[in-house]
């Protein structure tokens, strides 16, 4: 994955833990960098060793951990230079979760070695889609979740999200609806 992912978990946790909460993860977790650079790539294995080691020290299941990321991840993704391609997604919830597929293809584009997921949005009756969630890697369900959360956020949308296929249970692909409602 790349460092801005690693940065924003190290971000997250200094906001929401303390920069001494983060020393001691980044030292169980074996980090040897003292900074991660946004465009490097890192392997998979550091950030899910990062999430592990921050689940055990500030005391939240992994789970947990995953769904704070992926609600921090919305506001954090805007506020480090990517609010212009995020605006591109749709003003809705919904339009936003339909145009996933091309706010990552803009991506690849400054991400050059790029391997994202790819979402598929169908409308299940008003107010009412199912998110189709496909991924090379394994256990990012919950982040979605977290994303959702924070879009919900970002939309002043109430949302309720209930995971309906779960890769981590035999499913070919993790799929959720989400049920929204705007404020």
């Amino acid at each position: 994955m790349y460092g801005l992912i690693n940065k924003a978990i190290q971000d997250m946790v200094c906001e929401r833990f303390g920069k001494e909460t983060w020393q001691a993860i980044k030292q169980k977790a074996e980090v040897q960098v003292d900074s991660f650079l946004r465009m490097e790539k890192y392997p998979d294995d550091l950030t899910h060793r990062l999430v592990k080691v921050t689940s055990e020290i500030v005391g939240l299941s992994t789970v947990e951990v995953m769904e704070a990321f992926g609600e921090y991840w919305i506001q954090y993704t805007g506020k480090a230079g990517y609010g212009e391609i995020m605006d591109m997604g749709g003003d809705t919830l919904p339009d936003f979760l339909d145009n996933l597929d091309d706010i990552h293809t803009r991506l690849g584009v400054i991400f050059p070695q790029y391997n994202p997921p790819s979402f598929e949005c169908n409308q299940v009756e008003d107010n009412s889609l199912k998110l189709h969630y496909h991924s090379q890697r394994q256990g990012l369900a919950p982040m979605v979740t977290g994303l959702i959360k924070g879009l919900g956020t970002r939309f002043n949308t109430a949302v309720k999200i209930t995971q309906t296929q779960n890769r981590e249970e035999g499913a070919e692909h993790d799929a959720f609806v989400i049920e929204y409602k705007p404020n």
